[in-house]
């Protein structure tokens, strides 16, 4: 008995200690619920679709060409006495470049000169005669065959100076073609033959490579569906066609340097590369530094159209779904986030040119959109062009509770 005494007086005070623990926690419990308020509404910042007037453009690959190739080539034959140019210099259109031994074609010329002096001496004696022989034949001094016989003389003497000027001009002709000249004028490769050796008249092969580099061509390629798909965007109005500012083409070269002088679309080739299913399009460009070189690969941005109705929205405002597709969040009149499916076209910039799925007036959440979704309610805050990821936000977020 005495055992279970002692054992009563031990619960007492263990039972008093929990009921007073209860108590206290029961206190702050109501406390605490007696001063919760309902979670805050998320804030998001938004832009409002407005269509606007947007130049949109293409970039396609492209190689320059040399404005004007000509190939230097003998159109006699000889021994190359002379090489007159440097190589990889700029030649004039008429600069001699090469000489080729002209002694053989100079005899040439000079015996067709003799000739020729021959032939004409001899018309001079052919020519009286006939000359007295048709006087003659009127009293009938002469016969009609000794006249006739006169005047053939006559032409044929005639005829063969005829023919020995046409030798004296191809003698010299071929003597002017011992002196190689620059057809063209531009900047020349190197040389494929040496002084001393033998040149063949007409060959296959060119002795050097004369080259236009200014201006120059750009050829740029375009594939048949892009071709096709501004067709359709400008018959059903959705592009409109530039003017001269559509012909205006900017390079970027291959460092991604913008090269400094704009270029000017020439043409559109009307036939399709079966390999490529593209055409090419010719940029002119002026090239007075010599920056460019036939060869080199360049990015051309060329002007489509004008779109007067575009709309324009910023790249973080649209996410993709599970399956890839673009979607935005956009707050309707009651307050509340809705999830639109749209189509982008292309980048501008940092912005999305959207397609389709949205119209003037839609607010479309730029910022906060991880922390919201579909029928949640939120609190809009106008989005501010230029300003960093979250600024907007920061600017208007209550004050972090303090605890008393």
């Amino acid at each position: 008995m005495k055992f279970i005494k002692n054992s009563n007086e031990c619960i007492k005070p263990i039972a008093l200690l929990t009921f007073l623990l209860c108590g206290f926690l029961v206190g702050v419990c109501g406390c605490q619920q007696k001063g919760s308020s309902p979670p805050p509404v998320p804030e998001v910042t938004t832009v409002t679709v407005q269509p606007q007037q947007v130049v949109l453009t293409t970039e396609l690959p492209g190689r320059t060409s040399a404005y004007l190739v000509a190939e230097v080539r003998p159109q006699v034959s000889g021994i190359i006495k002379k090489r007159l140019f440097t190589e990889g210099g700029d030649v004039k259109e008429g600069d001699v470049l090469y000489q080729i031994d002209p002694a053989p074609y100079q005899a040439s010329y000079d015996n067709a000169k003799a000739a020729l002096a021959r032939t004409e001496a001899n018309v001079l004696p052919l020519r009286l005669r006939a000359e007295r022989y048709k006087e003659l034949i009127a009293e009938k001094a002469v016969s009609q065959q000794d006249y006739d016989d006169a005047a053939a003389a006559l032409k044929q003497a005639e005829a063969e100076v005829e023919v020995n000027k046409a030798a004296v001009e191809t003698a010299r002709i071929n003597l002017t073609y011992t002196r190689i000249t620059a057809p063209i004028s531009g900047r020349i490769g190197k040389s494929d033959i040496t002084v001393g050796a033998l040149a063949t008249g007409h060959q296959g092969s060119a002795f050097a490579t004369i080259q236009q580099l200014d201006p120059l061509y750009v050829d740029v390629l375009q594939s048949t569906t892009e071709l096709l798909r501004l067709q359709r965007r400008l018959e059903d109005g959705r592009l409109h066609n530039g003017g001269k500012n559509q012909s205006r083409v900017q390079l970027i070269m291959e460092d991604n340097t913008t090269y400094p002088l704009e270029g000017t679309l020439q043409f559109r080739d009307v036939t399709v590369d079966p390999t490529t299913a593209s055409v090419v399009l010719r940029v002119l460009v002026p090239n007075p530094k010599g920056l460019l070189l036939p060869g080199m690969f360049l990015r051309a941005v060329l002007q489509e159209g004008t779109s007067n109705q575009a709309i324009l929205i910023p790249q973080q405002a649209v996410s993709r779904d599970p399956k890839g597709n673009p979607v935005a969040l956009l707050v309707d009149g009651s307050g509340k986030v809705q999830q639109r499916m749209i189509i982008v076209d292309r980048a501008i910039g940092d912005k999305w040119l959207v397609s389709s799925g949205l119209v003037p007036g839609d607010q479309v959440i730029v910022e906060g959109v991880q922390k919201v979704r579909p029928g949640a309610a939120v609190k809009v805050v106008p989005f501010q062009e230029g300003e960093t990821s979250g600024a907007a936000l920061k600017k208007t977020a209550p004050p972090s509770p303090t605890s008393n």
